[in-house]
């Protein structure tokens, strides 16, 4: 049982989210043949209490559970849930969640049996005109019948399991319809051959029946192929870890290579250039550029020094490094990520359900109508025959057989087989696929298919300025010192480097860098969106917010020349107060990220109103929105971190729906709040977000990829059950009307498979 770092916190959570261990239960399923066999068991087990998520491959043969970390479900309980779906779960014991092998695609035997046996046939009723010929219908019984066992047995066997257990599928739909063509043509000719019907017996359908076994296994191979195309990137990202590191030896030097699940945090490691980082780590020694591309989506290499972070599976390309482990195992960012895109692809959207509840009841209906179109058929042939020759003029002429038993059995085939649902149960599943998968691509990350759904009917997006608009690394571009002379023993910088450097607020650290800081103060601590107080040597010292002071009564009318020069500018003003006197004042601005503007125009172009929302001042607030191209009637300036959910909120009292933008530090609040919540974050802070979508590169041009790419998913999905619904709602009657062949029937569901799959996988390719 591995643990797994959990990587979003739950939606409406206001407070930080420490990542906790999420055990995942790795079980081999049995009897999975098509998408709608991983979606029933999909299902099954995100019905068991206690699980988070669950991952269900149909190429590996098994199901990856993770659980909550709270109240786990055991290993019993999702077996017997695995079960009551009509799946089996053998003993053997599971492997690790992306270690097992994958298997050979399983229908490829059953066409290697039923194509040739197909194509015979074919040849011989269509080219050779045999179809009439007693002896060849007698051969024409002996080539079927190994393909009904052999080929048709994976669908008895499936209709089988699902029988005992109370439930219809796919399998029961082609069981039922193939045996009827099979089943209709053995008792035809042994009744021709030793009944009462004498020599003569009219058209048999041993070809129909091993046509349609071996199309729908050519549908299931073709699906599979594809489906697994649309996981590709997460099998990339599983594979980027290498399974060697080289381990320093630090007393010695020596390099050993080991295993990478033997290192340990606080380990040395060696790479050389090409190598791909084992583990996350931080650069102790030497110069390099790695590429994070697969992870970030940056194709820029990113230059690293001593001190930087280096993520597993990025490749080391130039230099020589020494690296300090920091991460290993489920621990690393590589592996919340795949935690992440694996929550995503297992979430189930609302606009789901609808298929959901068609699908139960979708079997036992067809059945029904099957039914009734072969009692039609078969005790009113004339009249039924009479209105598809009607219908014929304006559709096309249909293939009826010339008896009323014949023609019950042949449509009572043909509606079983194309109404099979598996286009139904592929629609949202491998658009969400296809689509989480495009995005990890570019460095993003989609929280679950209800993100997709809340993407599509946005109208408004709210920027956090600090870190989020801007780059988030203010510099200092001006001071003042307004002591007495007698008291500048200690430089201005000290004093406020000293009451800043404990504090993780950006304008707190650009101060800190002034200098060393090492001044002995007590009683230190942090009013949060204000600054930070202390005393030392008997003086109270604040370093903090204009609008802090005005607020506590402090005159401010000698620096004023210093607010009106700076803040015209665009800057911020930190000051220094001593026993409630201003001492000093820091003018700090912060630059724009390339691309914001544009950004901002692009989103205005789709039809988004934008919004800024900073803890500055509204001049300087002002200043950064004209310069981003942000209207200055939607800035809202001195917002306090725990107000800015508060702000989100009167703009959807307005009938807004907001997508609020911010960096992930403080603002989980508004992402909570928000319509949907963007991270623009870096790989290494995934787990403590709680975004919808996280970016992992702090390019604003990623912005609208993804709210394009999310709604582009989103757009997928609507189309594929759309036609997964048209299918069904045009092609049933046409087949119980008879201008649909069994054969006919079997490649219309097949290629509702293929259209449904094809579909989605153009979201790769965006």
């Amino acid at each position: 049982m591995a643990e797994v770092p959990i990587s979003f916190k739950p939606r409406g959570a206001a407070q930080a989210v420490v990542p906790v261990a999420a055990p995942v239960i790795v079980l081999p399923v049995e009897g999975m043949d098509c998408g709608g066999c991983v979606q029933s068991v999909q299902r099954a087990l995100m019905a068991v209490p206690g699980v988070n998520a669950a991952i269900v491959s149909l190429e590996r043969r098994q199901a990856s559970v993770r659980l909550e970390p709270a109240q786990p479900a055991s290993r019993d309980q999702l077996v017997a849930a695995v079960v009551a779906a009509g799946y089996r779960v053998p003993e053997a014991a599971a492997t690790p969640a992306g270690a097992a092998a994958a298997s050979p695609n399983p229908w490829r035997r059953a066409l290697l049996l039923g194509g040739p046996v197909t194509l015979v046939l074919m040849v011989a009723e269509w080219g050779l005109g045999w179809g009439m010929n007693r002896a060849y219908q007698w051969l024409a019984l002996a080539l079927t019948l190994p393909v009904q066992i052999w080929v048709g047995g994976k669908f008895y066997v499936g209709a089988w399991r699902q029988l005992r257990v109370g439930r219809s599928n796919m399998d029961t739909l082609v069981a039922l319809g193939s045996t009827a063509a099979f089943g209709f043509s053995v008792w035809a000719l042994l009744n021709a051959s030793f009944g009462t019907a004498g020599d003569w017996v009219g058209h048999l359908y041993f070809m129909e029946a091993a046509g349609i076994l071996t199309l729908i296994s050519l549908g299931h191979w073709l699906e599979a192929r594809m489906s697994v195309k649309a996981g590709e990137s997460l099998k990339a990202l599983l594979n980027l870890a290498p399974a060697t590191a080289r381990r320093l030896i630090p007393l010695t030097r020596r390099e050993e290579e080991v295993p990478v699940s033997t290192l340990r945090a606080g380990e040395l490691i060696a790479l050389r250039p090409g190598d791909r980082v084992p583990v996350d780590s931080t650069v102790l020694e030497g110069t390099s550029a790695v590429d994070e591309a697969m992870l970030t989506g940056e194709p820029m290499p990113v230059d690293k020094a001593p001190g930087a972070k280096l993520l597993t599976g990025t490749v080391n390309q130039s230099g020589s490094l020494v690296a300090r482990v920091t991460a290993t195992g489920e621990a690393t960012a590589l592996a919340q990520i795949i935690a992440a895109v694996e929550r995503a692809q297992s979430s189930r959207a609302q606009i789901q359900r609808l298929a959901d509840r068609v699908s139960a009841v979708f079997v036992p209906i067809v059945v029904v109508i099957a039914g009734a179109a072969a009692s039609a058929w078969g005790l009113a042939y004339e009249a039924t025959s009479a209105l598809h020759l009607s219908l014929g003029r304006w559709l096309w002429a249909g293939q009826v057989p010339d008896s009323p038993l014949a023609a019950a059995f042949y449509m009572f085939a043909a509606v079983l087989i194309v109404a099979c649902p598996c286009a139904l149960g592929l629609a949202t599943p491998t658009a969400l696929m296809a689509g989480v998968n495009a995005a990890a691509r570019r460095g993003i990350l989609i929280r679950d298919a209800l993100a997709l759904e809340k993407s599509g009917g946005l109208n408004a997006v709210v920027f956090d300025k600090t870190g989020t608009l801007t780059e988030g690394r203010p510099r200092v571009v001006a001071s003042e010192d307004y002591r007495p002379a007698n008291d500048r023993v200690v430089p201005l910088a000290e004093l406020a480097a000293s009451l800043a450097w404990r504090s993780n607020h950006p304008l707190s650290r650009t101060l800190a860098q002034l200098a060393p800081g090492d001044l002995p103060v007590e009683g230190w601590q942090e009013r949060r969106g204000a600054g930070v107080e202390a005393r030392w040597w008997g003086k109270s010292l604040r370093v903090g917010s204009v609008a802090w002071f005005r607020d506590e009564g402090v005159d401010l009318t000698r620096v004023q020349p210093f607010l009106d020069a700076w803040q015209a500018q665009g800057a911020t003003i930190a000051l220094l107060v001593a026993d409630g006197a201003v001492g000093g004042a820091f003018a700090l601005r912060d630059e724009l990220k390339p691309h914001a503007a544009a950004v901002v125009q692009q989103l205005r172009a789709t039809g988004h109103e934008i919004f800024l929302l900073t803890g500055d001042n509204r001049h300087t607030g002002a200043v950064m929105a004209g310069l981003a191209g942000i209207a200055l009637e939607n800035v809202f300036a001195e917002v306090h971190p725990e107000q800015k959910a508060a702000k989100l909120q009167q703009l959807q009292a307005r009938g807004l729906r907001v997508a609020f933008v911010g960096d992930g530090l403080n603002d989980g609040p508004a992402l909570a709040q928000a319509d949907l919540g963007i991270a623009v974050t870096l790989a290494t802070d995934v787990a403590k977000e709680a975004a919808d979508l996280v970016l992992m590169k702090s390019d604003l041009a990623a912005i609208p990829e993804a709210l394009e790419l999310a709604q582009a998913t989103l757009r997928v999905i609507r189309q594929n059950l759309f036609w997964a619904f048209f299918y069904n709602a045009a092609f049933v009657p046409l087949a119980a009307l008879g201008f649909l062949s069994p054969m006919l029937a079997a490649v219309a569901m097949g290629a509702s498979d293929l259209i449904v799959i094809g579909n989605a996988l153009r979201l790769r390719r965006r």
